[in-house]
């Protein structure tokens, strides 16, 4: 990698943009909060999706795909699984099979990339279980009341990455109240299982049947595949307290290790139209909705029109998701698609970055930069650069678009549109189209002016676009 694109990334546990330095190039390992599979995810739950792919993506670039380990979970085993399972009258594992092929086929959808590994948290309780134990032993966890929790004063530190102190812990945090524990922060590493809730065989001696809280399972799931300290954990700002201040406190106390990951980054996060997403505002919507239904502007969106919008703002910023904005993403598509056709350009197999593109990203994901180079890379390209043209669509492929199929669903479109139009239209349109490029031959303007306002008036749009090769003018036409 060469200097001018050392990768800088703010850090959460550090405050600070940093040099990104891996533990070993040759094994640079990232994990990411994943969906709990209840439900369709919503457009909130997308953003980190598409940031972090957009992440994973540049570290492949920079360090070689066969060196970059990309981890995200899924989370199947949750009170709103079990709540909605019985609700909706099926099995948990029904529920989850459903709703993660669901996550899956959304995300794909906007072009998100899948995960190296895609751990369950149902398929790793023995991890989980043998870390409560050492918790246990180690004297940062207590058992009571057929419970498991993690002694939060036993971990001087604690409160680091959000920056918390344990008084404003108590005042603010979601913190069950249960008169078992020994702190108000204490939070659960293992609990009792409900009537005709899942439960394993429990650790620490505990004879009744449990399942593991929430926080423990990254903690378990990140130390198999990634190793008791890796490079980057990654999430939404809303998970910095409690979980990622839990799941550093168990990590750190049962390995022995000074941190859990070097850099711990998060997305800022989104509202809709202004307003913080809510279903009793009527303003929640899932990306199933967005793709599939006319709920959100009385229309359905590419999922790349809304993956354009997640990336338009910053990472770190909030980010307001409007009707607006997925109006002038769509435009946008159909502007650069337009110059696609035009210069007969469309992204390589392999697709890399222009490099002003890749300057941006390593300047800590700032993927607003990164568009602008793109615009740079436009405007050259409606000057006939194709080399400017090619490394556009390029840039785009490596940022999860595919210019190719914009250009052949708009192709497919324009002849369609062609072969519906009455055959008398389209002699009459070509023979009007014939006298006009005479007119301008004899210079003159004003009969080559009448014929195209006269068409225009019928709903028949001409566009004069010059031959590289002949430099003959050349016409095209469409029914508005």
């Amino acid at each position: 990698m060469s200097a001018q694109h050392k990768l800088m990334l703010t850090n959460t546990l550090t405050r600070t943009k940093e040099e990104f330095v891996p533990i070993d190039e040759k094994n640079v390992r990232m994990y990411v909060c994943g969906p709990t599979v209840y439900d369709y995810a919503h457009v909130g739950n997308a953003r980190p999706v598409v940031v972090f792919d957009v992440l994973a993506r540049l570290l492949r670039l920079i360090y070689g795909k066969e060196h970059v380990t990309y981890a995200r979970n899924i989370t199947d085993v949750d009170d709103k699984i079990n709540a909605r399972a019985a609700e909706e009258g099926i099995t948990i594992r029904e529920l989850t099979e459903t709703t993660a092929q669901q996550f899956h086929d959304d995300m794909a959808a906007l072009g998100a990339q899948s995960p190296d590994i895609e751990p369950r948290a149902t398929e790793h309780i023995e991890e989980m279980k043998q870390i409560i134990e050492t918790l246990v032993e180690k004297g940062h966890a207590y058992v009571v009341d057929d419970h498991v929790l993690f002694n939060v004063p036993s971990m001087e530190d604690y409160g680091k990455l959000s920056g918390r102190s344990l008084d404003e812990m108590i005042a603010g945090a979601r913190v069950e109240v249960a008169t078992y524990k020994k702190d108000p922060t204490d939070f659960v590493l293992w609990k009792p299982a409900g009537e005709g809730e899942p439960g394993w065989d429990s650790p620490c001696g505990i004879e009744r049947p449990g399942r593991p809280g929430w926080h423990i399972e990254c903690s378990a799931m990140s130390a198999k595949h990634l190793g008791t300290v890796f490079d980057i954990h990654g999430g939404g700002i809303d998970l910095t307290f409690p979980h990622h201040e839990n799941e550093i406190a168990q990590s750190r106390c049962a390995h022995g290790t000074p941190v859990m990951a070097n850099v711990w980054m998060h997305n800022g996060f989104l509202q809709v139209e202004g307003e913080k997403m809510s279903k009793s505002l009527g303003n929640f919507y899932t990306v199933h909705e967005l793709l599939e239904s006319e709920n959100f502007g009385g229309r359905k969106w590419s999922g790349e029109a809304i993956r354009y919008t997640l990336l338009q703002t910053q990472y770190r910023q909030p980010i307001d998701f409007t009707e607006k904005g997925l109006v002038e993403a769509e435009k946008q598509i159909k502007r650069w698609t337009d110059l696609f056709i035009k210069l007969g350009v469309v992204q390589n197999s392999d697709p890399k970055p222009e490099n002003e593109v890749v300057m941006g990203l390593t300047d800590d994901l700032n993927t607003p930069r990164a568009f602008a180079a793109m615009h740079k890379l436009a405007r050259n390209a409606r000057s006939g650069d194709k080399e400017a043209a090619q490394q556009l669509a390029d840039s785009l492929a490596f940022l999860g678009f595919d210019p190719k199929s914009w250009v052949e669903a708009q192709t497919r479109e324009e002849q369609s549109t062609l072969e519906n139009i009455d055959p008398a239209l389209q002699a009459r349109v070509e023979e009007q189209i014939a006298l006009r490029l005479e007119a301008r031959k004899n210079k003159d303007f004003a009969e080559s002016d009448r014929i195209r306002d006269e068409l225009a008036a019928e709903g028949i749009i001409l566009k004069d676009q010059k031959n590289k090769e002949t430099g003959e003018i050349e016409t095209t036409w469409e029914v508005k």
